[in-house]
């Protein structure tokens, strides 16, 4: 063919293209009525009845996006007004429906975000988002008060039965970390601990058994046992603040009993059981994914020991302790009231944060407390990511410190984008997960990923897509992990739906789908062994010490 025909041609071909590309009807609103919402909403049905070709009309994206810059800049009403929109445009739209509904929680408007997540749930069964708001409302509105209820031994009975029942039904694999037999052998075991003068509080300790018994990180009593302890009365509570550092149990803050012990002090006994008993028992009721050892949950029990203690021993109304070095016991002070503040693992004190510390500000301290940025909040941590990387790579920093301690989870796909940021070569994230997840095809590490050295600081919490990351960034040799085992690494049951029992209502999660990491060197039963073993001593927690942190520093000078 001649070249200059082939070149006109060629040409030709391109400005049909062009001139075939549609306008973004977001981008028009903005430049022209962002400011006035009703004139906004009148101008687009105006463009669409008289040149509906020109602009891109059937992309819900656009309207959804415009929704959601309304009320990343706090205008919530005239963001209802383009959601109302978006419904009346893409009626079978579950997405549309999903932001409606978000819209109206953020304007306080619980009925009408109910209403329209269960519209959004008829359109997509697998709304995995509508679910989770719909069952968190009715906990959330839940009876507080049930202590010292009792329901007939029937009615425990049956709400056992279905406990256990559903717990092996839902789950796919209740059985994989414990033997089926010996599952069924617990769950009679509790039914014939059933009286008739049986409370509720008695009942949900049993249930939190039988739950953890299927070993399972997503399926759990929900919310880190504050079921159980907000109901709790004060004058019931342990009245001392205890932490398990390596089974041994201390002192952290005494209450009302600061006269008596000091904080720091070891207690050996407590009502004449030793310590390694009392923690025996309680981890019976925690819930972990495989066959973790037991830091996460000697943080769940750091994080409520003065609840934990009670339901282990049956809520007594007197406690007699002996302390290390001391052979006579002594009576503590119970408490009149009582209220727990969590002390903050890092210096962090937003979801997500970039520092530069060291005495030349050198190091970087990358921290995300969670992953949950699902749907269009997905853009926010991606854009944190990305801004990070940015400034990280212009300032020519050789040590990345990546804190995700207490991180329990979240939306995998921020950690498959922060990977991208630290692979050397393409990886794939799952090798098992639900169909259509396209995270079972290989990723590409970034044209401008880092290129430094990278640390892990990681705890138990570190749990689901967290345990995820260090499982890849392990395998790949990618950093060095500090800190303690993760709660799981590569075999998950995620997915979790919230139900509750029919006649005592207590609320519990179950795991769904399973999801296996695209990890061959690191066991599914377990979760990532770090390379350092780093966890504070009880100086340092009374000191504010950041232990894990502090070592690694010392990894990077020496280094």
């Amino acid at each position: 063919m001649n070249r200059f025909i082939l070149l006109l041609l060629i040409f030709f071909t391109t400005s049909i293209c062009y001139s075939q590309e549609k306008k973004s009807i977001k981008e028009t609103i903005i430049k022209t009525y962002y400011n006035d919402i009703n004139s906004a909403i009148n101008h687009y049905k105006k463009l669409k009845k008289e040149t509906s070709n020109e602009y891109n009309f059937e992309d819900e994206n656009e309207l959804n996006n415009l929704g959601y810059q309304l009320l990343k800049d706090n205008r919530k009403e005239d963001a209802l007004k383009i959601f109302e929109l978006l419904v009346s445009e893409f009626p079978n739209s579950f997405n549309a429906y999903d932001s409606f509904a978000e819209a109206y929680f953020l304007n306080g408007n619980k009925e009408l975000a109910i209403k329209n997540y269960i519209k959004s749930l008829e359109l997509n069964p697998k709304n995995e988002n509508a679910e989770r708001f719909i069952v968190n409302v009715n906990y959330e509105s839940r009876d507080k008060n049930k202590f010292k209820i009792g329901y007939t031994k029937q009615q425990y009975l049956e709400d056992l039965d279905e406990l256990a029942n559903t717990l092996t039904t839902v789950n796919p694999h209740p059985y994989k970390f414990m033997p089926k037999e010996d599952f069924w052998r617990v769950v009679e075991e509790k039914k014939k601990l059933i009286t008739v003068t049986t409370t509720y509080s008695e009942f949900i300790w049993h249930c939190s058994e039988l739950v953890a018994n299927i070993n399972c990180g997503h399926s759990s009593i929900p919310m880190y046992f504050i079921q159980e302890s907000e109901m709790l009365p004060a004058n019931l509570r342990f009245p001392i603040e205890l932490y398990n550092i390596n089974g041994k149990l201390y002192v952290v803050d005494a209450l009302i009993n600061k006269k008596m012990v000091k904080s720091g002090t070891e207690i050996r006994l407590i009502n004449g059981k030793s310590s390694t008993e009392i923690i025996k028992d309680i981890n019976k009721h925690i819930s972990s994914q495989g066959n973790v050892g037991n830091a996460v949950k000697r943080h769940l029990f750091n994080g409520q020991s003065t609840a934990m203690i009670p339901y282990s021993f049956g809520f007594p109304k007197r406690y007699e302790i002996v302390i290390k070095g001391k052979k006579k016991p002594f009576v503590l002070n119970m408490l009149e009231t009582y209220q727990f503040q969590l002390k903050n693992l890092n210096s962090c004190k937003e979801t997500l944060c970039l520092d530069f510390i060291g005495e030349q500000k050198n190091t970087a301290l990358f921290t995300i407390k969670h992953w949950d940025f699902y749907g269009n909040r997905f853009s926010i941590i991606k854009k944190f990511i990305d801004d990070s990387f940015t400034e990280i790579n212009n300032k020519n920093i050789k040590s990345l410190i990546i804190d995700v301690r207490g991180n329990g989870g979240g939306n995998s796909w921020g950690a498959s984008y922060l990977l991208q940021y630290l692979a050397e070569k393409p990886f794939t994230y799952y090798k098992v997960a639900p169909p259509n997840d396209a995270k079972l095809k290989p990723f590409t590490p970034f044209d401008n990923r880092y290129k430094g050295a990278v640390y892990f600081l990681t705890d138990g919490r570190a749990s689901s897509t967290t345990g995820q990351l260090l499982a890849l960034a392990k395998h790949l040799n990618i950093g060095t992990i500090i800190g303690e085992e993760s709660n799981g690494a590569v075999f998950y049951t995620a997915g979790q739906k919230m139900l509750s029992l029919k006649n005592t209502g207590v609320f519990y999660s179950i795991g769904r789908y399973t999801h296996i990491t695209n990890v061959d060197s690191i066991s599914e039963n377990g979760g990532v062994l770090p390379h350092y073993y780093s966890v504070q001593t009880i100086e340092d927690y009374l000191l504010d010490v950041d232990t894990p942190l502090e070592y690694t520093m010392k990894l990077i000078q020496n280094k």
